[in-house]
C-alpha cells in the first residue's frame, strides 16, 4: 500500500491533510481511531469501507483502535434523522457487538488491533466529570450541526440526550489518545468535535480521513440494513454475488473502488473498460467474483458465479431451495407468502403478487386472495432470486 492510495483512493476529505503526510513521514506508529456503534448484529459492505481504510494504516505498521460505542448506541447517533432514534437497552448493545467483532477482523488483522468499549471510561465516571466534558463545549457549537439546525428550523423534537451524543464521541479520541481519526463523510461534525475536545484537553488534535459512503443496491439512497439495500459481511456466497449482480450499472466502478483491493491504476482501466457498455455485465460479474473472495473464498466465487449463471441465464431452478414445512395443503396465496417467509407481511405479499412477481409449480398468479391446493414439493418463486419447497 502506497501512501498516495492510502490519501486518496475511497477518501472523501482530509482534515489536515498536510499534517497528516507530515505524521506519516515521520516515521512515528500512529494510533488510527475507528469508532461504531453496534446497532445491529451485523456489518454490511457501507461500514466496510472506513473498515477497510483502518487496514490499509494497518498494513503500513500503524496501530488500529477499534472503540464500539456501548454508550453512545444507546441514544443512537442524530445524524441526517429528522426524529429521535429508538434507544436500545445495554443487553441488545452487547449482544449485537459480539458479532460485530468477528466481522471486522475478517478485515483487520486481530493482533495489531487494540479493542476498547466506551464503558471503559463512561462507565466509571461521576457526575462531575460528565459536567467537566460538557464544560468544553459551547451550546454555540452543538447547535451549529445540521442536523440540529434542520430539526429546529422544522419544530421537530430535539431531546437533550442526542445533544450530547457529539460530545462523547468526541471525548473518546481523548480517552484513546488518537493521532489520526477515520470515519465516514456523513461523520464530519463528529469527528471535529474530536479535535475540539482533544484541544481543550490539552491533547494534540488528531488529523480526520473520511470515507466516502457506498450507496445501497437500489442505486438512491446511502446503503443501509433499515432500506433493505445492503449487503451483509455475513451473506452467503451466492446472496452476496447475487446482489451485487443486481446493482445498476453505474455503481460498478464506486463499488470497485470501495469494496475491492484493486490498486488506482487498475481503477483507471476499470472505467476505461466501462466506457464501452457492452463490457458491462461481465465487469460487474469480476466486480462480484472479487467481493464474494473477499469475504468467503475463490471456490465459493465461482460457485455463486455458476449459480447464478444458472438461474439467470439458463433459467434454471436453484440447486439448493429451502424446504419449508406448511400446516395445511390449501392457502390463500397471501398467506402462504409470509407462512414460506418469501414476504415478511401479508401487505407486502399482496405488493408482490399484484406486482406478477410470484410464481406457484411455475405458473404466475396474480391473485392475492386466491385460494390454492398445493401439491407436496411444489416450488413457490418470488421475484427472481427467492424460492421455497412447499412439505406437507
Amino acid at each position: 500500500m502506497q501512501q498516495d492510495e492510502l490519501l486518496t483512493k475511497s477518501v472523501a476529505e482530509i482534515i489536515a491533510k498536510e499534517n497528516l503526510e507530515k505524521k506519516l513521514a515521520s516515521g512515528k506508529k500512529l494510533r488510527i481511531k475507528y469508532g461504531i456503534d453496534p446497532t445491529t448484529p451485523e456489518i454490511h459492505l457501507g461500514h466496510a469501507v472506513p473498515i477497510r481504510k483502518l487496514a490499509q494504516f494497518q498494513q503500513l505498521g500503524h496501530k488500529i483502535v477499534f472503540l464500539l460505542g456501548d454508550f453512545t448506541a444507546q441514544i443512537g447517533d442524530p445524524s441526517g434523522k429528522l426524529k429521535t432514534r429508538t434507544a436500545l437497552s445495554s443487553k441488545q448493545v452487547e449482544e449485537n457487538a459480539k458479532t460485530f467483532l468477528a466481522q471486522v477482523f475478517q478485515i483487520l488483522d486481530p493482533d495489531a488491533t487494540e479493542v476498547h468499549r466506551q464503558s471503559e471510561w463512561f462507565g466509571k465516571m461521576n457526575l462531575a466529570d460528565f459536567f467537566g466534558i460538557l464544560s468544553k463545549v459551547s451550546v454555540n457549537v452543538i447547535l451549529s450541526h445540521e442536523t440540529f439546525k434542520n430539526r429546529l428550523s422544522k419544530d421537530l423534537p430535539l431531546a437533550m440526550h442526542e445533544l450530547i451524543y457529539p460530545v462523547l464521541q468526541g471525548y473518546d479520541s481523548v480517552a484513546v489518545k488518537a493521532d489520526v481519526e477515520v470515519g465516514g463523510q456523513d461523520q464530519k461534525f463528529n469527528l471535529l468535535m474530536g479535535r475540539h475536545i482533544q484541544r481543550a484537553f490539552g491533547q494534540n488534535q488528531q488529523e480526520i480521513v473520511m470515507t466516502k459512503y457506498l450507496l445501497g443496491t437500489d442505486g438512491k439512497e446511502k446503503m443501509s440494513k433499515s432500506l433493505g439495500n445492503f449487503i451483509a459481511l455475513t451473506d452467503s456466497p451466492d446472496q452476496m454475488y447475487g446482489k451485487v449482480m443486481s446493482i445498476p450499472d453505474e455503481l460498478i466502478v464506486p463499488y470497485f473502488e470501495l469494496c475491492t483491493n484493486i490498486s488506482v491504476k487498475g481503477l483507471q482501466l476499470i472505467k476505461n473498460e466501462y466506457k464501452n457498455s457492452q463490457a458491462r455485465r461481465d465487469l460487474k460479474a469480476k466486480l462480484g467474483k472479487l467481493i464474494v473472495e473477499t469475504y468467503h473464498h475463490v471456490a465459493a466465487a465461482e460457485a455463486s458465479e455458476e449459480e447464478f449463471n444458472k438461474i439467470f441465464k439458463n433459467k434454471e431452478k436453484p440447486s439448493v431451495i429451502a424446504e419449508v414445512k406448511i400446516s395445511s395443503k390449501q392457502a390463500i396465496l397471501a398467506d402462504l407468502l409470509v407462512e414460506l417467509k418469501l414476504a415478511d407481511s401479508r401487505s407486502e405479499a399482496k405488493r408482490l403478487i399484484l406486482q406478477g412477481a410470484v410464481k406457484v409449480a411455475d405458473k404466475i398468479l396474480k391473485d392475492p386472495f386466491v385460494k390454492i391446493e398445493l401439491a407436496n414439493g411444489a416450488i413457490v418463486q418470488v421475484g427472481k432470486r427467492k424460492f421455497a419447497k412447499v412439505i406437507l
